[in-house]
Protein backbone atom coordinates (compact mmCIF):
# COMPACT_ATOMS: atom_id res chain seq x y z
CA UNK A 1 0.00 0.00 0.00
CA UNK A 2 1.64 3.20 -1.15
CA UNK A 3 -1.24 5.67 -1.02
CA UNK A 4 -1.28 8.17 1.82
CA UNK A 5 -4.05 9.90 3.72
CA UNK A 6 -4.72 13.01 5.75
CA UNK A 7 -6.60 12.10 8.94
CA UNK A 8 -7.82 14.50 11.63
CA UNK A 9 -8.58 13.12 15.08
CA UNK A 10 -11.11 15.24 16.97
CA UNK A 11 -12.70 15.19 20.41
CA UNK A 12 -13.33 17.19 23.54
CA UNK A 13 -10.56 17.61 26.09
CA UNK A 14 -10.26 14.40 28.07
CA UNK A 15 -11.64 12.22 25.27
CA UNK A 16 -8.37 10.35 24.76
CA UNK A 17 -7.98 11.56 21.18
CA UNK A 18 -4.25 12.29 21.59
CA UNK A 19 -3.63 8.75 22.79
CA UNK A 20 -5.67 7.39 19.88
CA UNK A 21 -3.80 9.51 17.34
CA UNK A 22 -0.52 8.12 18.67
CA UNK A 23 -1.77 4.51 18.62
CA UNK A 24 -3.05 4.86 15.06
CA UNK A 25 0.27 6.34 13.95
CA UNK A 26 2.17 3.48 15.59
CA UNK A 27 -0.03 0.82 14.00
CA UNK A 28 0.18 2.28 10.51
CA UNK A 29 3.95 2.70 10.86
CA UNK A 30 4.27 -0.95 11.89
CA UNK A 31 2.36 -1.88 8.73
CA UNK A 32 4.88 -0.07 6.56
CA UNK A 33 3.32 3.36 6.05
CA UNK A 34 5.31 6.56 6.27
CA UNK A 35 3.43 8.43 9.00
CA UNK A 36 3.72 12.00 10.24
CA UNK A 37 1.95 12.62 13.56
CA UNK A 38 1.25 16.22 14.46
CA UNK A 39 -1.08 18.38 16.55
CA UNK A 40 -2.73 21.76 17.04
CA UNK A 41 -1.88 24.17 18.55
CA UNK A 42 1.53 23.60 16.98
CA UNK A 43 5.00 24.00 18.48
CA UNK A 44 5.47 27.22 16.48
CA UNK A 45 5.43 30.75 17.83
CA UNK A 46 1.68 31.21 17.44
CA UNK A 47 1.03 27.76 18.86
CA UNK A 48 3.13 28.55 21.93
CA UNK A 49 1.17 31.75 22.45
CA UNK A 50 -2.07 29.78 22.22
CA UNK A 51 -0.86 27.24 24.78
CA UNK A 52 -0.06 30.07 27.19
CA UNK A 53 -3.64 31.31 26.74
CA UNK A 54 -5.11 27.84 27.24
CA UNK A 55 -3.12 27.42 30.46
CA UNK A 56 -4.31 30.88 31.62
CA UNK A 57 -0.83 32.43 31.64
CA UNK A 58 -2.17 35.07 29.25
CA UNK A 59 -5.62 36.38 28.43
CA UNK A 60 -7.23 37.09 25.07
CA UNK A 61 -10.66 37.80 23.62
CA UNK A 62 -12.43 34.70 22.27
CA UNK A 63 -12.62 36.10 18.72
CA UNK A 64 -8.89 36.84 18.89
CA UNK A 65 -8.23 33.28 20.08
CA UNK A 66 -10.18 31.98 17.07
CA UNK A 67 -8.04 34.17 14.82
CA UNK A 68 -4.83 32.92 16.42
CA UNK A 69 -5.88 29.31 15.86
CA UNK A 70 -6.52 30.13 12.21
CA UNK A 71 -3.08 31.72 11.84
CA UNK A 72 -1.44 28.75 13.55
CA UNK A 73 -3.37 26.36 11.29
CA UNK A 74 -2.29 28.15 8.12
CA UNK A 75 1.33 27.92 9.22
CA UNK A 76 0.74 24.27 10.09
CA UNK A 77 -0.44 23.72 6.52
CA UNK A 78 2.02 25.85 4.59
CA UNK A 79 5.25 25.89 6.59
CA UNK A 80 8.11 25.28 4.16
CA UNK A 81 9.99 22.94 6.50
CA UNK A 82 7.32 20.64 7.93
CA UNK A 83 3.94 21.88 6.72
CA UNK A 84 1.18 19.35 6.16
CA UNK A 85 1.00 20.05 2.44
CA UNK A 86 4.72 19.33 2.14
CA UNK A 87 4.50 16.13 4.20
CA UNK A 88 1.63 14.79 2.12
CA UNK A 89 3.51 15.58 -1.09
CA UNK A 90 6.43 13.55 0.28
CA UNK A 91 4.21 10.50 0.64
CA UNK A 92 3.46 10.63 4.35
CA UNK A 93 0.12 9.69 5.82
CA UNK A 94 -0.51 12.68 8.07
CA UNK A 95 -2.43 12.29 11.33
CA UNK A 96 -3.25 15.51 13.14
CA UNK A 97 -4.52 15.73 16.70
CA UNK A 98 -7.11 18.50 16.09
CA UNK A 99 -7.88 20.45 12.92
CA UNK A 100 -10.57 22.94 11.94
CA UNK A 101 -13.54 21.09 13.47
CA UNK A 102 -11.96 21.85 16.85
CA UNK A 103 -12.27 25.54 16.04
CA UNK A 104 -15.89 25.16 14.98
CA UNK A 105 -16.74 23.34 18.21
CA UNK A 106 -14.74 25.34 20.74
CA UNK A 107 -14.91 28.86 19.36
CA UNK A 108 -18.54 28.30 18.39
CA UNK A 109 -19.33 28.34 22.10
CA UNK A 110 -18.43 32.05 22.18
CA UNK A 111 -18.77 33.43 18.66
CA UNK A 112 -20.95 32.58 15.66
CA UNK A 113 -19.97 29.15 14.33
CA UNK A 114 -20.67 30.17 10.73
CA UNK A 115 -18.13 32.97 11.13
CA UNK A 116 -15.53 30.47 12.36
CA UNK A 117 -16.29 28.15 9.43
CA UNK A 118 -15.98 31.05 6.98
CA UNK A 119 -12.67 32.10 8.53
CA UNK A 120 -11.31 28.58 8.06
CA UNK A 121 -12.60 28.19 4.50
CA UNK A 122 -9.12 28.73 3.06
CA UNK A 123 -7.77 25.86 5.19
CA UNK A 124 -10.50 23.57 3.87
CA UNK A 125 -9.65 24.60 0.31
CA UNK A 126 -5.94 24.01 0.84
CA UNK A 127 -6.32 20.65 2.57
CA UNK A 128 -9.50 18.81 3.51
CA UNK A 129 -9.02 15.62 5.54
CA UNK A 130 -9.75 12.33 3.86
CA UNK A 131 -11.33 11.49 7.21
CA UNK A 132 -12.33 13.42 10.34
CA UNK A 133 -12.62 11.02 13.30
CA UNK A 134 -14.55 12.21 16.34
CA UNK A 135 -13.72 10.29 19.52
CA UNK A 136 -17.03 10.65 21.33
CA UNK A 137 -16.91 10.47 25.14
CA UNK A 138 -19.51 11.87 27.57
CA UNK A 139 -18.27 15.21 28.96
CA UNK A 140 -18.73 14.01 32.55
CA UNK A 141 -16.32 11.15 31.87
CA UNK A 142 -13.90 13.56 30.15
CA UNK A 143 -13.84 15.82 33.19
CA UNK A 144 -13.17 12.87 35.49
CA UNK A 145 -10.15 12.00 33.36
CA UNK A 146 -8.95 15.62 33.31
CA UNK A 147 -9.23 15.97 37.10
CA UNK A 148 -7.38 12.68 37.58
CA UNK A 149 -4.53 13.52 35.20
CA UNK A 150 -3.88 17.28 35.46
CA UNK A 151 -2.80 19.62 38.20
CA UNK A 152 -5.34 22.22 37.05
CA UNK A 153 -7.91 22.31 34.24
CA UNK A 154 -7.20 24.47 31.17
CA UNK A 155 -9.30 27.32 29.79
CA UNK A 156 -12.19 25.32 28.32
CA UNK A 157 -12.11 22.41 30.73
CA UNK A 158 -15.38 22.51 32.65
CA UNK A 159 -18.28 20.10 32.29
CA UNK A 160 -20.56 22.93 31.15
CA UNK A 161 -18.22 24.08 28.40
CA UNK A 162 -17.39 20.54 27.25
CA UNK A 163 -21.10 19.78 26.94
CA UNK A 164 -21.47 22.80 24.67
CA UNK A 165 -18.37 21.80 22.71
CA UNK A 166 -19.69 18.29 22.12
CA UNK A 167 -23.03 19.74 20.99
CA UNK A 168 -21.17 22.04 18.59
CA UNK A 169 -19.11 19.19 17.17
CA UNK A 170 -22.28 17.27 16.32
CA UNK A 171 -23.94 20.41 14.93
CA UNK A 172 -20.89 21.16 12.74
CA UNK A 173 -20.80 17.58 11.47
CA UNK A 174 -24.45 17.85 10.46
CA UNK A 175 -23.90 21.25 8.85
CA UNK A 176 -20.94 20.03 6.79
CA UNK A 177 -21.91 16.41 6.17
CA UNK A 178 -22.03 16.91 2.39
CA UNK A 179 -18.51 18.34 2.18
CA UNK A 180 -16.67 16.34 4.83
CA UNK A 181 -15.96 12.67 5.48
CA UNK A 182 -16.77 12.19 9.16
CA UNK A 183 -16.72 9.14 11.43
CA UNK A 184 -18.04 9.29 14.99
CA UNK A 185 -16.38 6.61 17.12
CA UNK A 186 -17.60 5.67 20.60
CA UNK A 187 -14.61 6.49 22.80
CA UNK A 188 -16.17 5.47 26.11
CA UNK A 189 -14.41 2.11 26.27
CA UNK A 190 -11.00 0.57 26.91
CA UNK A 191 -8.15 2.28 25.05
CA UNK A 192 -7.46 -0.85 22.98
CA UNK A 193 -11.13 -1.19 22.01
CA UNK A 194 -11.34 2.42 20.84
CA UNK A 195 -8.09 2.02 18.89
CA UNK A 196 -9.53 -1.00 17.08
CA UNK A 197 -12.73 0.89 16.24
CA UNK A 198 -10.68 3.73 14.74
CA UNK A 199 -8.47 1.36 12.76
CA UNK A 200 -11.55 -0.33 11.29
CA UNK A 201 -12.77 3.06 10.03
CA UNK A 202 -9.39 4.05 8.57
CA UNK A 203 -8.35 0.79 6.90
CA UNK A 204 -10.93 0.80 4.04
CA UNK A 205 -9.71 4.22 2.92
CA UNK A 206 -6.33 2.81 1.99
CA UNK A 207 -7.79 0.00 -0.08
CA UNK A 208 -10.42 2.09 -1.88
CA UNK A 209 -8.52 5.23 -2.85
Amino acid sequence: MTNNLFIAIEGTDGSGKSTQAKLLAERLTAEGHKVYLTFEPTKGNIGRLLRSILTREQKADQAAIAGLFLADRLDHLLNEEDGLVKKLSEGYTVITDRYYFSSYAYHGVYVDMDWVIACNAMCARILRPHLNIFVDVPPDACMQRIIANRESPELYETTEILNKVRHNYLAAFEKLKEEEHIAVVDGDAAVETVAERIYEVVLPLFSHR
